[in-house]
């Protein structure tokens, strides 16, 4: 029985209805750029997160240099963050001029590693981004702590981690800004590119509303130069009807990352995602670490079982990124986890014999019964 990697369409019958009612009704109130129902997205959000502000934008990509430049990150300033993510997180840094510099990542959790923070921090230094990846949070007790201690800006990726928790509050809530993507594969996504960014400063929520709308606060002046970075009211308006179902979708997520541990913890050759103290994982990906990864990988694509690799190229490593001087061997754990990870369907629709499936063929590639 083939086994999709996603598959958004089982999503979507079931909530086509709605969907389709609420689009017409988009489509009849003729607002299709900003508007009241990105204004009813953005008090949701300061909802959900438990943040003042929210600001509707074009993309998760958007969502990070929007706020960047809201900080005023300019050229030659740093931002510290981590190798082993989605390019974005670097692009945007670059974006406003200034220079990415890598930390690595903890092994267990994938995310940036504290320890290897501080000795990175210069006079140059503007800003963290600790990046939540695969939907689990990163040690953001520790991150804070340095941010504090050398009065730099904390900018969260959350792209990957819309409904995770940090010591029982939302990510998203705890630095200057918190940056997420409906891209839609995530586990709340639009029908196209959108993202928002939550924040609790009030005068960064100013700088971003100008920011998102080509640097004008009155119409047809400009005090700044900013970007075409809008949400569409019809995204907006779709969001809207998914985040009725997101707290279930999160918790079917989380089923199905318990069935693959109780099928897959006998597996010696896997290392399985792992739940840090005090945090909750909402499972963007179900990412293992598996001992011989690409026969793995191309055993389980031959058996019609879906897989992807998360990400098979850490950004240092990129052609794009090589003007920053980094070499092979200068991040370990990353550089180890790029051939070592491997991602399994996980998305809520999944049915549990599917899951079965996809571990029967797993363990049958270990010579397992």
């Amino acid at each position: 029985m083939p086994v999709p990697f996603f598959d958004l369409k089982r999503q979507i019958t079931k909530i086509k209805p709605d969907l389709l009612q609420a689009i017409d009704a988009c489509i009849d109130s003729g607002t299709f750029i900003l508007g009241p129902k990105v204004v009813e997205l953005e008090k949701a959000f300061q909802e959900i997160i438990g943040v003042k502000h929210a600001v509707g934008v074009a993309s998760g990509t958007d969502a990070l240099h929007l706020s960047l430049k809201a900080i005023d990150v300019q050229q030659g300033d740093e931002v510290i963050t981590s190798p082993f993510t989605f390019v974005a997180t670097a692009q945007s840094i670059i974006y406003c001029g200034a220079k990415p510099v890598f930390a690595d990542i903890e092994p267990n959790t994938f995310n940036l590693d504290p320890l290897i923070i501080e000795p990175l921090i210069t006079k140059k230094t503007k800003a963290i981004i600790p990046v939540h990846l695969y939907g689990l949070p990163a040690n953001l007790d520790n991150i804070i702590a340095i941010c504090e201690k050398n009065k730099i800006s904390l900018i969260e990726d959350c792209a990957q981690a819309i409904g995770a928790r940090c010591r029982n509050k939302s990510v998203g809530s705890f630095g200057s800004a918190g940056c997420f993507s409906f891209f839609p594969t995530k586990n709340l996504g639009c029908f196209g590119d959108g993202g928002i960014i939550t924040t609790n400063d009030s005068s960064i929520y100013e700088n971003l509303l100008s920011l998102r709308g080509h640097g004008s606060k009155k119409t047809y002046f400009y005090d700044s130069i900013g970007y075409n970075s809008r949400l569409d009211g019809i995204q907006a308006t779709i969001l809207l009807v998914r985040l009725n179902y997101l707290d279930g979708w999160t918790n079917k997520r989380r089923k199905n990352a318990a069935l693959y541990h109780s099928h897959l913890s006998s597996v010696k050759e896997l290392i399985l995602p792992v739940e840090t103290p005090n945090t909750m994982h909402v499972y963007n990906q179900f990412t293992i670490r598996a001992q011989d990864r690409d026969s793995l990988f191309e055993f389980l694509k031959k058996s019609e079982i879906g897989a992807m690799v998360y990400y098979p190229l850490s950004l240092h490593l990129q052609k794009s990124l090589s003007y920053l001087g980094y070499k092979i061997g200068d991040f370990p754990n990353a550089e180890k986890a790029q051939s070592e990870v491997l991602s399994l369907p996980i998305f809520p629709e999944l049915e549990e014999k599917e899951i079965e499936t996809v571990c029967s063929f797993i363990k049958k590639f270990y010579g397992q019964t």
